[in-house]
C-alpha cells in the first residue's frame, strides 16, 4: 500500500468521526445550551447545506486547487469548526460553527471519492468507505468516554478536532504525493455542445503513459452538464440510494418499538447492526470487487437489500426482523461505492469532478428531505409503512440504475459504430 493511500484511508475515516457526534452529545449539550431536544435538526440542516454547496462547488475548486490541497483545506476547516463547537456556549455560536463544518465536509467527500474513482481500483473505494464507517462508529464511542470521563461533550469535540487537525498538518506535508499521481491521468470522452444546445461525449485521444501533466480538463455549466445523457439518471439513484440508506438507519428502532413491540433498549441495538452490516458489508466487498464489476456489485446489493426489506415486512418473529436489518444494511454497502467508482467510466474522467460532486449534493439532500418525509408519514399515517417506504425508494433507485446502464451501452454502441 503507498504512503498516499494510507493517507486516504485516515481521511476517510476522518470523514466519518464528526458525522456522529452530534447525535451521541446532544442529550448531553441541550439543556447546558438552553435548547429544545429539537433543535439539533436545525443544525444538521445548516450542515447539511453547507455540504451541498460545498459538493456542488467542488469541480471548480478541485480543478484550481488539486484534490490534494482541497483535502487538506477541508479537513482543515472541520478542524476548526469542531474546535468551535468544544468551545460554544450558545445554540447560535454552534449554528454559526455549523457553516464551515459542512462547507469542508462536502468538498473533501467530493474531492476524495473522484480522486480514488479515477486512480484506483474499485476495492480500495469498497474498503474505504468501511473505513468512513469505522470513523463514524468511534465517533461516538469518543464522546461517551469524553462525557464519562469528566470532559464533558466538550472535550470529546475537541477531541476530535485535534486528530483533524494534525490530519491537516500531514496532508499539506503530502501534497507531493498527491501532484504525482495526479499526472497518472485516466483518459476519458469529453463533451462538446451539439446544435441543440445538448452535451454530447466524443472521443478524446489517449494519454501518453507516464505523462507528467494531467490532461486539460474543460469547465461546463451545471446546465451543460445535466444534458448528458445518463446524468439525471445516475443523479436520481444516488439520491434514492441516501434516501434509503438514511432512512433504514434512522427508523429502524421506532418501527421495531412502535410498530413491532420490542423493548427500546434492544430496538437501539438492533438499529445499530444496520450500520454494522454496512461497514462490514464494504470490507468483504472490496474482495468481491476482484471478479465482480461495479454495474454487476450495484445489482448485488440491491437484490440484497430487497431480501431484507422483504424480512422486515413479513410478520415472522423477531429473528427474522433483525436479520432482515441486517440484510438491508449489507444490502446497502456495495451500491454507494460502487456508483461512485463507477462515473468516470460511465461519463469520462473529464466530467467525473462535477458529477460526482453533484452526485455528493443529491445524496445529502435525499438524506436531509426524505427520512423527515417518512417521518410525518409515521405520525399521520402509519409507521408500519416503514418497510413499504423503503421498498418504493428502491424500486424507483433499480429503475434508474438500470436505466442508466441502458444508456451507457448504448452510448458504447453509438461509439463502436
Amino acid at each position: 500500500m503507498t504512503i498516499l493511500l494510507l493517507i486516504i484511508y485516515v481521511a476517510f475515516i476522518s470523514l466519518g468521526l464528526p458525522d456522529s457526534l452530534l447525535g451521541a452529545a446532544w442529550p448531553s449539550m441541550y439543556r447546558e445550551l438552553g435548547a429544545s431536544v429539537s433543535w439539533a435538526g436545525a443544525i444538521t440542516m445548516i450542515i447539511a447545506v453547507g455540504t451541498i454547496v460545498s459538493s456542488l462547488a467542488s469541480d471548480y475548486m478541485t480543478r484550481k486547487l488539486g484534490a490534494g490541497k482541497v483535502t487538506a483545506i477541508s479537513v482543515g476547516m472541520t478542524a476548526v469548526a469542531l474546535f468551535g463547537f468544544s468551545v460554544s456556549h450558545s445554540f447560535w455560536v454552534l449554528c454559526l460553527w455549523a457553516l464551515p463544518y459542512g462547507l469542508g465536509a462536502g468538498s473533501v467527500d467530493a474531492a476524495l471519492n473522484n480522486f480514488v474513482a479515477l486512480h484506483y481500483p474499485a476495492r480500495h473505494m469498497s474498503w474505504l468507505h468501511c473505513m468512513w464507517g469505522v470513523g463514524a462508529s468511534i465517533g461516538p464511542v469518543i464522546m461517551g468516554w469524553a462525557v464519562s470521563g469528566g470532559l464533558k461533550w466538550n472535550g470529546g469535540y475537541r477531541t476530535i478536532s485535534i486528530f483533524q487537525m494534525s490530519l491537516t498538518a500531514i496532508l499539506f506535508l503530502s501534497l507531493p504525493l498527491w501532484r504525482k499521481k495526479r499526472g497518472e491521468y485516466v483518459p476519458g470522452p469529453k463533451i462538446e455542445l451539439n446544435q441543440a444546445g445538448e452535451a454530447d461525449k466524443v472521443e478524446t485521444p489517449e494519454a501518453e503513459p507516464n505523462s507528467p501533466k494531467e490532461h486539460p480538463r474543460h469547465q461546463y455549466t451545471f446546465g451543460q452538464i445535466l444534458k448528458v445523457r445518463g446524468v439525471k439518471e445516475a443523479l436520481t439513484c444516488f439520491f434514492c440510494y441516501c434516501a434509503l440508506e438514511s432512512t433504514a438507519g434512522l427508523w429502524a428502532a421506532s418501527y421495531c418499538t412502535l410498530y413491532r413491540g420490542i423493548t427500546p433498549e434492544r430496538a437501539a441495538g438492533w438499529a445499530s447492526l444496520f450500520y454494522l452490516g454496512i461497514t462490514a458489508g464494504r470490507f468483504v466487498c472490496g474482495f468481491i470487487t476482484l471478479k465482480v464489476n461495479d454495474r454487476n456489485m450495484v445489482r448485488l446489493g440491491q437484490a440484497v437489500a430487497a431480501i431484507g426489506i422483504l424480512c422486515v415486512l413479513l410478520p415472522l418473529g423477531n429473528g427474522v426482523l433483525v436479520t432482515g436489518l441486517i440484510l438491508i444494511g449489507c444490502g446497502c454497502a456495495p451500491v454507494f461505492p460502487s456508483i461512485i467508482h463507477e462515473t468516470p467510466d460511465n461519463f469520462g474522467a473529464d466530467l467525473s469532478q462535477s458529477i460526482i460532486g453533484m452526485q455528493m449534493a443529491a445524496a445529502y439532500a435525499g438524506t436531509c428531505l426524505i427520512p423527515p418525509l417518512f417521518g410525518l408519514v409515521a405520525q399521520y399515517v402509519n409507521i408500519g409503512l416503514y418497510p413499504l417506504f423503503m421498498a418504493a425508494t428502491l424500486v424507483l433507485m433499480i429503475i434508474m440504475s438500470e436505466k442508466l446502464h441502458t444508456v451507457v451501452e448504448n452510448e458504447a454502441l453509438c461509439e463502436e459504430s
